[in-house]
């Protein structure tokens, strides 16, 4: 009898269950789109029940899909983005819409924290003082006496909504209660400091536990539906950031992950829980004793797509930078500080503003684009610089994400960053991150260094050292320039 298990992603666009065998390799997957609705300039809100329902529903159209035994199901681990935002009444039921990471409409409360004990907190909690974190939609909301959270009993994040829902429990791991900026990273507990400055009590948060917990007892009626065993094991697994590391097998100290689809982030797991004193990067916790650092940017893809917008250009991306490569390394001296969407890592500044540097009359369209690619990866670049002080030099650099499917953009990264780039097989990195956290939760495996074995291999990109010595140049103003403008956004 087959032997497999189910990764359940819900993302920022879509939620996808997806369905291995023991060694990662894809057996089926299902894709659930979600619907973002924008109520107000800055806000980005999400329909919770939509999604807990597209959850069910990806499940359900997987298992249907593969036409599994139910018996051959091991359990399901479950991978969810982070800083999303709900309040719920005594019957955890929603009162208001899913708040996301997106959503800036604490940009007022972050700067004002900022200028005098965000750093405090920061320093406690591992979380960036950015309007992307709980923590500050839940002190906008009290500023503002928001009435969904003046009559909240209990506030959650989108996995805690699901998994009320479908076991009756209340509970959070440690990554995704590292996000909320909520939780002391050191004591991996609620910081009450922290609590009583948003005005929420411990009553009202989900029980802390590691990624390996196991929830049984599912509701009948929804087992049912999604046609899996009453008794299949759910492991809660962590957030998207930690499960696509894991699921790259970038989980020893020196190995680094970067995701690039419409954002972007790159991240290092290390010992401990280490903090960046210049606030440049985050550090949440995944196991007791293990947590990833890094940054993640709003600017990957969506920067690109924005010029492909901008020009008008109806092709498809592949045609859009099918010139690109015959474009001399630097764009003929065009520099883009890619915060066309804001900025998180490095700046932290809802306010930046995307920049083109050194136009002139001979450039044309390719030249934009590769200049747009390089921006992008510049920025990846000075927040890998940002972890090398908390964590080291990189020694293994892996490559996920829509953006990974752009060999030109690859050769890129391989040229800037001076490292090979392993690119991963598949783009459902996070799924198998969550997939493998459930075996180990449920003992079928030893560890989660052990997945290093069970990861389908792609393909190696060699730097052009040349290149690289080049980019060193061209770097160093990319950073100056973004350090001189950065005054200028507000």
């Amino acid at each position: 009898m087959k032997e497999l298990v189910i990764g359940l992603d819900m993302g920022t666009t879509s939620v996808k269950a997806v369905i291995f065998d023991l060694d990662g390799n894809l057996v089926e997957e299902a894709e659930k789109m979600i619907t973002s609705f924008y109520p107000e300039p800055d806000w980005v809100e999400q329909d919770p029940i939509e999604i807990e329902r597209q959850s069910l529903a990806a499940i359900k159209d997987v298992v249907a899909k593969a036409g599994v035994d139910k018996n051959e199901l091991l359990g399901l681990g479950i991978s969810c983005a982070m800083h999303s935002l709900i309040c719920v009444d005594e019957n955890n039921d929603p009162l208001s819409q899913m708040i996301i990471w997106a959503d800036g409409r604490s940009s007022e409360q972050a700067e004002k924290l900022n200028k005098t004990i965000g750093k405090d907190i920061y320093m406690k909690t591992g979380t960036p003082i950015h309007p992307m974190s709980p923590m500050l939609k839940l002190l906008w909301m009290k500023e503002t006496n928001y009435e969904p959270y003046r009559n909240a009993a209990f506030f959650m994040s989108m996995k805690e909504f699901l998994l009320q829902k479908w076991f009756g429990e209340r509970v959070i791991d440690y990554s995704m209660a590292s996000a909320s900026g909520l939780m002391n990273v050191k004591k991996l507990e609620w910081d009450e400091e922290v609590l009583e400055l948003v005005g929420v009590n411990v009553d009202q948060l989900s029980r802390i536990v590691p990624p390996t917990e196991i929830l049984t007892g599912i509701d009948e009626a929804i087992a049912a539906e999604m046609n899996i065993s009453l008794d299949l094991p759910f492991v809660i697994g962590a957030a998207d950031g930690q499960l696509a590391n894991l699921g790259n097998g970038a989980i020893s100290p020196g190995e680094v992950a970067v995701s690039v689809g419409t954002s972007g982030a790159i991240r290092q797991f290390t010992n401990g829980a280490p903090i960046n004193e210049k606030q440049e990067t985050f550090t949440y916790a995944f196991t007791a004793d293990t947590s990833i650092i890094g940054g993640a940017t709003n600017n990957g893809g969506i920067a690109l797509q924005w010029l492909k917008d901008l020009l008008e250009f109806d092709g498809s991306h592949d045609e859009f930078l099918a010139d690109v490569e015959n474009i001399e390394v630097g764009a003929n001296g065009i520099l883009f500080l890619p915060y066309v969407n804001g900025e998180r890592a490095p700046l932290w500044n809802q306010k930046a503003k995307g920049n083109f540097f050194g136009l002139s009359i001979g450039h044309k369209k390719e030249h934009l684009a590769r200049a747009v690619l390089e921006g992008i990866t510049f920025n990846l670049y000075q927040i890998g610089k940002s972890l090398e002080e908390v964590a080291g030099k990189p020694e293994r650099i892996s490559v996920n994400g829509g953006l990974s499917k752009s060999p030109v953009w690859v050769q890129i990264m391989a040229d800037v960053f001076g490292k090979e780039i392993h690119l991963s097989d598949t783009h459902h990195n996070a799924a198998w991150g969550a997939a493998w956290t459930a075996l180990v939760g449920i003992d079928k495996v030893d560890s989660f260094e052990a997945i290093k074995e069970n990861i389908p291999t792609g393909k190696i990109i060699q730097p052009n050292h040349s290149n690289h010595e080049t980019y060193k140049a061209i770097y160093e103003k990319y950073e100056k320039i973004s350090r001189d403008l950065s005054v200028y956004f507000n």
